[in-house]
């Protein structure tokens, strides 16, 4: 997979290799696309912001676009590609103000 596969504010269900090589099942949010990956909001954990590389996106099963209002906001300093050089993830609650958080 690469840059193009990919839209920013869009919710995806797709299968990952981890980081042991093995492939899982994930969903995610995604919230910058920079070119050498993606900074993607893990929807089934807990605010964990992550780093994907688009070749470790095997299969997209499906993706569902975000309207404005439901939208999650971060902080654009975390987006980055600058903040992302050295890490891989880290922890940050986001929702959406639509949501009432």
């Amino acid at each position: 997979m690469d840059k193009s596969n990919f839209q920013q504010d869009t919710r995806y269900s797709a299968t990952l290799r981890d980081s042991e090589g093995k492939l899982r099942p994930s969903n995610f949010y995604v919230l910058a696309l920079h070119d050498d990956g993606m900074v993607v909001r893990l929807t089934e954990r807990e605010g964990i912001l992550r780093k994907i590389t688009y070749s470790d996106v095997i299969k997209i099963v499906s993706q569902q676009s975000v309207s404005a209002q439901n939208r999650y906001c971060v902080p654009g300093a975390l987006l980055t590609a600058k903040h992302w050089t050295n890490r891989k993830e880290i922890q940050h609650y986001s929702s959406s103000p639509h949501m009432g958080k």
